[in-house]
């Protein structure tokens, strides 16, 4: 792994471009709920496809800053992006490195704030990191199949059984419904929430 990250070093176009493949990927394996297009889950978020596709650079951007620099963050750091706002987890035994990550992502253009959720402790095991996984795909279902709410405004992420909420939500009833289906699920000790109330125009 090291060997790969300097040889992306010393080519930052093809890292970024590489990452930028990378998130749309990840995020379009799980965006889509049933068979509608990425394209088309996109569009009727409520950031619309213009703010998603800004968000997804961001990302690429904040994840190439940290290889860029020879950190090992992308290892123990997770990145969401919802509107500007950074959401950084994980968990690490080094304050520093937390710090970096924090002002990196600051660094980048389009960034309107940086939520620091990255836990510090000795470090997670591969159990932990397997119930964290199943926790966020157990969220994502419950979320998809509750016709009260739009899944798609929500992103998730889950570290050491805590799970972390970043989106849009329509209104405190639909919020109040995606913090109820966190909770419920076993194996969940506590739920934050970063979710913003929609804003209603004006009549």
């Amino acid at each position: 792994m090291p060997h790969a990250v300097v040889t992306l070093v010393n080519r930052p176009t093809v890292i970024f471009n590489a990452m930028i493949l990378l998130v749309v990927f990840l995020n379009a394996c799980t965006a889509v709920v049933g068979a509608g297009a990425t394209v088309g889950v996109a569009a009727v978020q409520e950031r619309g496809l213009k703010g998603r596709t800004k968000d997804l650079r961001i990302e690429a951007l904040v994840l190439t800053r940290y290889l860029n620099v020879g950190l090992k963050l992308t290892t123990t750091i997770g990145v969401e992006v919802y509107n500007g706002r950074v959401l950084l987890t994980g968990a690490t035994k080094d304050l520093k490195l937390s710090d970096k990550a924090v002002k990196l992502a600051w660094s980048v253009a389009g960034v309107t704030d940086v939520i620091n959720e990255i836990q510090l402790e000795k470090g997670a095991t591969v159990t932990d990191y397997a119930h964290d996984t199943w926790i966020t795909t157990k969220l994502k279902a419950k979320l998809a199949f509750d016709k009260d709410i739009l899944a798609i405004n929500y992103a998730i992420e889950t570290v050491n059984r805590t799970v972390y909420l970043i989106g849009i939500a329509q209104d405190q009833s639909e919020l109040a419904r995606v913090m109820a289906h966190a909770n419920s699920i076993s194996r969940v000790i506590n739920v934050v929430n970063h979710v913003k109330l929609r804003k209603k125009a004006f009549e």
